[in-house]
């Protein structure tokens, strides 16, 4: 080997690209001087009311495009009708009354915990500051201390002066030493820095994280105290809700959450607020670290819940974010840098949980809601089994559908025949047999989904099994591998696809148990335009559900084994949700991905189950499911909050 030659080749390479580099930066400065020549013309600054107003525009443009048709922007207006009349209740109409008050205040635990709550201050305005200060006094749980460091500049002198008449108060009020204690820092060291200052002089054994600028309802701590003593909570959050015009009656959004969800944490910090920890999970380590400044929540959320033994999240509305100017409830274009900063905390936690090779990208939600695109481990075979009784139109357009848009390739396609009598489909299956990656088996008997399915896994090679409808058709061109990179995880049981109607409504977008006139299982979202965004974008991120439909279904052959098939005492209803079920009680998470999409023609094959003889088969497998799953019922869908009405599929909320 001529080493010399190797060397002088390198050489060139490298300076090669130092020069490519160089190029680059000096086209970069260029570029940055043009930007600032435009940033500090009169012009341009006298244009930002007129761009504001544009950027206004675009934005209700798209809300409306989001919406999809005109029976989207209905159904979006009646839905915010439903909204600001149930919203009267979740203010300060939901605060305890005086009798409450007292049966809180009076309430003795087993373990009466002590909270300490972190706010960092930083030139907080005299009204936020002192209604912020006003929320924690007026708790109805008094073990709690308020700690305060405060990094304001000399113009706001004030702030050390309201808190330390406010500490005095609270004093008087308790005949002790106090609950609040304020520490005036050097210098502001941003909001990481502060709160870890505010940590370092917290004594009690759980940590509350709030915001200078926010709101607490009065029994937040009573419910998180609960919670701790009832159910051994080592981190517990709560809904929230933002809100304008210092009244926090005057809501803007409430967010509704489910419970702990670790595919939703990833793709979006929907935790948030009112984040209360015990503080061993800690474990010496820092509580926020400064190199996530910007989305630094977002990394502890996911630090402390992967350590926590029981997360609980607390299903009623107690936190109250407020929009203002420079505020991050009021967008994300005050704070352009959480977004890198969130894709860096994610992709943190992913190297933690051994996945090297994966990708995060921004979603048409929002910049901080994102899609995770996990790497596919070699290139296993997957088994598509597709049950069939005559309707030769709607399985060569679902097979035709696979062959000509799949990029994944390494596949084979079961056809479980079952009761055919046609000669256009027993033409189509000789056509069929052609093709070596199609095989056709027989089924003897009659219409039973679950029975079909089994024999086709019996039957299949690959090791992972995909159930799919002879009545759909494949849109996304990499949908195996979308729902093969989750497949794959080992804490995954079953994944499902987002399907529409012919019309690009959605038939299917995960399933929510309880849901419904037979209170079994419903669709979410159920009916809403393709461009939808769903609830709080939950339409545009993968997600941890119940259960998915077993029109598209993709499983390991060893987890659907495992878990004994699909229940065939279910003949044709609801046996992919008592599937995913079983999935779940053995410890495994069933998910939901947009990312791969299909048309779903639903029951083009074999009908509705609305008259007659389906119906009684309908109403008697309903009755069974409810009693088989009476207790995982009575729970409720812990990825659907209890706050939602179970009559409706678009998350409005219950009417009382």
């Amino acid at each position: 080997m001529d080493y010399k030659a190797a060397y002088e080749k390198e050489h060139i390479k490298c300076a090669d690209l130092a020069g490519r580099i160089a190029e680059l930066e000096e086209k970069n400065e260029e570029l940055n001087y043009k930007i600032n020549r435009i940033k500090t013309n009169p012009i341009w600054k006298m244009s930002a009311p007129f761009r504001k107003a544009m950027h206004y525009c675009i934005r209700q443009r798209d809300r409306l495009r989001n919406c999809g048709n005109l029976r989207g922007i209905w159904a979006k207006i009646k839905y915010k009708g439903r909204e600001r009349a149930a919203m009267e209740r979740y203010g300060t109409a939901s605060f305890p009354d005086e009798e409450r008050r007292r049966v809180e205040q009076e309430t003795i635990f087993p373990h009466m915990v002590k909270f300490s709550i972190l706010v960092p201050l930083y030139n907080t305005p005299r009204e936020f500051l002192t209604a912020m200060l006003d929320s924690v006094i007026n708790q109805t749980y008094g073990n709690w201390e308020l700690c305060l460091a405060d990094g304001s500049d000399e113009a706001h002198n004030y702030v050390g002066q309201i808190c330390l008449e406010y500490q005095k108060g609270d004093k008087a009020c308790t005949g002790g030493e106090g609950r609040i204690v304020y520490k005036k820092l050097e210098k502001n060291e941003g909001i990481s820095g502060n709160t870890n200052r505010c940590l370092a002089m917290a004594t009690g054994e759980y940590i509350g994280l709030f915001d200078h600028d926010d709101i607490i309802h009065p029994s937040v701590l009573y419910e998180y105290a609960k919670v701790i003593n009832e159910q051994g909570a080592d981190y517990i959050y709560c809904d929230e809700t933002t809100f304008k015009n210092n009244d926090i009656n005057k809501m803007l959004t409430m967010h509704f959450k489910p419970d702990y969800a670790i595919d939703n944490l990833r793709a979006n910090n929907y935790i948030c607020h009112f984040t209360v920890f015990y503080r061993h999970l800690l474990d010496g380590n820092e509580l926020f670290r400064t190199k996530f400044d910007g989305s630094q929540d977002h990394d502890m959320i996911l630090r402390l819940t992967d350590k926590a033994k029981k997360v609980v999240h607390v299903p009623k509305l107690m936190y109250y974010w407020r929009s203002h100017s420079g505020s991050v409830a009021s967008g994300i274009q005050a704070k352009t840098y959480a977004v890198d900063a969130a894709k860096g905390a994610v992709a943190d936690h992913l190297r933690k949980h051994g996945f090297e090779h994966f990708k995060i990208t921004s979603t048409r939600a929002f910049e901080t809601i994102f899609k995770i695109s996990y790497q596919i481990v070699g290139n296993p075979k997957i088994s598509i089994i597709i049950a069939n009784k005559d309707h030769e139109p709607d399985l060569r357009r679902c097979i035709s559908s696979i062959m000509e848009k799949s990029t994944y390739d390494n596949f084979e396609i079961i056809v479980v025949e079952n009761n055919s009598e046609t000669a256009e489909i027993q033409k189509y299956y000789e056509e069929l047999k052609q093709n070596e990656k199609v095989k056709i088996i027989t089924y003897h008997g009659p219409f039973n989904y679950s029975a079909i399915n089994n024999l086709g896994a019996e039957k299949a090679e690959g090791e992972y099994l995909l159930l799919l409808n002879n009545d759909t058709q494949v849109i996304t061109v990499n949908w195996m591998e979308e729902l093969l990179m989750y497949a794959q995880r080992d804490d995954v049981g079953a994944v499902g696809a987002k399907l529409y109607y012919g019309d690009k409504t959605i038939q299917h977008a995960g399933v929510v148990l309880g849901l419904g006139a037979h209170r079994t299982a419903g669709h979410s979202h159920y009916m809403q335009h393709r461009e939808n965004l769903g609830y709080m974008g939950r339409l545009c991120y993968t997600q941890n559900v119940s259960a998915v439909t077993g029109a598209c279904l993709m499983v390991s052959k060893e987890l659907f084994e495992k878990a004994g098939g699909l229940e065939e005492s279910f003949a044709v209803s609801l046996n992919d949700v008592d599937f995913c079920i079983k999935l779940r009680e053995m410890g495994y998470l069933n998910v939901f991905t947009p990312f791969a999409e299909l048309f779903h023609f639903e029951s083009a094959s074999r009908g509705l189950d609305d008259k007659g003889e389906k119906a009684e088969r309908y109403n008697e497998e309903s009755a069974r499911f409810r009693e088989k799953w009476k207790e995982v019922l009575a729970k409720g869908d812990p990825y659907y909050n209890p706050n939602f009405s179970l009559d409706r599929s678009d998350f409005s909320l219950r009417v009382e």
